[in-house]
């Protein structure tokens, strides 16, 4: 197998990671597009220079984030936009509009985090372990455990804040 088939198959394994990331990070399709497409190009850049060290998806996270929050600081310097597209939800054959909502509000919240927030946020959703994502990040495991934490606790007070309104 070339080494072109290789990564191509690897970005067929693990296109959830960067979708993700590209959700998290991006206000509108096209931003997610650009982003998504930016991500593999830095993959395929780094791709000689994975040594095996770590898993591939843990390798692939570690550019997918840093490449996002480049990406989100660029935007940052281009001024503020108005978004109007609604997050982009993968809908399944037994549609629970209550459950897409509460999903939706959720993912509104996230998106008003930092960048970083974001990131730790969007680990732990997908079920990484506290000494996995600090690889990721290169925060020590505490440190992880105790902004994830304090994540949690503002996602919580902010969502508790709407509903009471």
């Amino acid at each position: 197998m070339s080494k072109e088939d290789e990564f191509a198959q690897v970005i067929k394994d693990n296109e959830g990671v960067i979708f993700k990331i590209t959700t998290f990070y991006t206000n509108n399709e096209d931003d997610q597009k650009d982003l998504y497409q930016d991500i593999v190009y830095q993959l395929w850049k780094s791709y000689d220079k994975f040594r095996g060290e770590a898993k591939i998806s843990t390798w692939m996270y570690r550019i997918a984030l840093n490449t996002a929050i480049t990406h989100l600081k660029k935007e940052k310097r281009k001024g503020n936009r108005v978004s109007i597209d609604k997050v982009v939800l993968k809908q399944t054959e037994y549609y629970d509009t209550t459950f897409e909502e509460r999903l939706k509000a959720l993912y509104a919240h996230i998106k008003k985090l930092n960048a970083l927030e974001k990131g730790l946020i969007l680990l732990l959703l997908e079920g990484k372990k506290y000494e996995e994502i600090a690889v990721i990040t290169g925060l020590s495991a505490s440190n992880v455990g105790t902004r994830l934490s304090r994540i949690k606790q503002k996602l919580k007070s902010q969502i508790t804040e709407k509903t009471s309104v």
